[in-house]
């Protein structure tokens, strides 16, 4: 089938990308799905750093290739080895599949999968398969789900099914946002009664982190960002206290527990320095692969000190989304405050402009018919 999709061309071309435009939106052929696999309408996508990582340079990957990983859609169709789930389920795109049977999955998701790894690194889908082509030349897929289209084939294991009550945009920001910066809380700082927990970096993942640590609510909750609007945003959202990096220095500010969400060494420096004796620093940013960080060995082991890598918040999908999920319909999550601007797919460009930038939180595309399954 024909579906419209937005590809990135070349990677590392000069900003502004709304000039240089380094992504196209065009018209795609779609394979159907495999045996384990699922044809989703796509409804939502949110627009990430790591999207802006293989645009940018910092996370080469093969082109073209149709970009976005975070993501929610409509089943259509699935193969006949997946037995689970319906047509018309509202669902929620993962880009970290899992296959259930290596070594990283064995992990309660410490680590990733390593089948499901090395096919993202590839362009292609957890099986090896392949569904994209344009004018009859291959397009890669991104981190299994390539999101910013119209439609996607997907494996069942990159599928989470999250109800249809959950609107299209929050289930999207369920998928990588919530569950890296959420899941960073649940599964690596597991705060105690009175801990302080400090997040640094308050892009979508930042806050997420935070909106999760005010939902488990076991002490004060601090949020630091160089950006003044992100600091009255996340006081806004109930933050006990905002700081900039230089405040955090200058006044000695710490926490038992600090999450670095910047994806920036200098960004993890400050998270260092600011976690008390006996505390965890939690890093789930991804700086380019060439940045270095200066750490104390002496204060990590004279302080008992704890340094945690959380790669998509050391989550299982399948377990953590659907929790993500109940505490947005309590009301304990307020996902859709994340949420700084509503777009279209011809505005990805300008999109990746914003977030380069440091103005976004989450932005979202929209597509046409987003909503339907919930109001039928």
């Amino acid at each position: 089938m024909q579906i419209t999709g937005a590809v990135l061309e070349e990677i590392g071309r000069s900003r502004p990308y709304a000039e240089s435009k380094p992504i196209t939106v065009s018209t795609l052929e779609l394979t159907d799905p495999g045996p384990t696999e699922v044809l989703v309408r796509i409804e939502a996508a949110g627009i990430c750093h790591s999207d802006l990582s293989v645009v940018d340079g910092n996370r080469p990957r093969p082109v073209p290739m149709l970009l976005g990983h975070e993501a929610a859609g409509i089943v259509e169709a699935f193969g006949n080895e997946v037995t689970d789930l319906r047509i018309g389920d509202r669902v929620t795109l993962t880009f970290l599949p899992r296959c259930g049977e290596c070594e990283g999955c064995a992990t309660d998701g410490r680590l990733p999968c390593v089948p499901g790894t090395a096919a993202n690194e590839a362009g292609v889908l957890l099986h090896g398969t392949h569904h994209l082509t344009r004018d009859g030349e291959e397009v890669k897929h991104h981190l299994g789900v390539s999101g910013f289209a119209t439609r996607a084939v997907v494996d069942r294991a990159s599928v989470v099914p999250v109800g249809n009550d959950v609107p299209p945009e929050i289930a999207a920001v369920l998928g990588c946002a919530v569950l890296t910066g959420g899941g960073a809380m649940l599964n690596a700082v597991q705060p105690d009664d009175g801990d302080s927990v400090m997040v640094v970096g308050l892009g979508g993942v930042g806050m997420s982190a935070l909106i999760s640590a005010l939902a488990v609510g076991k002490g004060d909750v601090l949020a630091v960002d160089a950006l003044p609007d992100k600091l009255e945003r996340a006081l806004e959202l109930g933050a006990t206290a905002v700081y900039t990096p230089a405040e955090v220095a200058e006044q000695g500010i710490k926490a038992d527990h600090v999450i670095e969400c910047a994806g920036h060494p200098k960004a993890f420096e400050t998270a260092f320095w600011a976690t008390k004796p006996g505390g965890r620093t939690v890093t789930v940013g991804l700086p380019h692969p060439d940045a270095r960080s200066e750490v104390s060995p002496t204060v990590i082991t004279g302080q008992a000190r704890t340094i945690i890598g959380s790669y998509l918040g050391s989550a299982v999908p399948s377990r953590d989304i659907p929790k993500f999920a109940d505490w947005w319909r309590s009301g304990k999550l307020p996902v859709e405050k994340l949420i700084s601007r509503i777009i279209t797919l011809d505005q990805i460009n300008e999109a990746m402009d914003e977030l380069a930038d440091g103005r976004a939180v989450r932005q979202v595309i929209l597509f046409d018919g987003a909503g339907e399954a919930a109001a039928a």
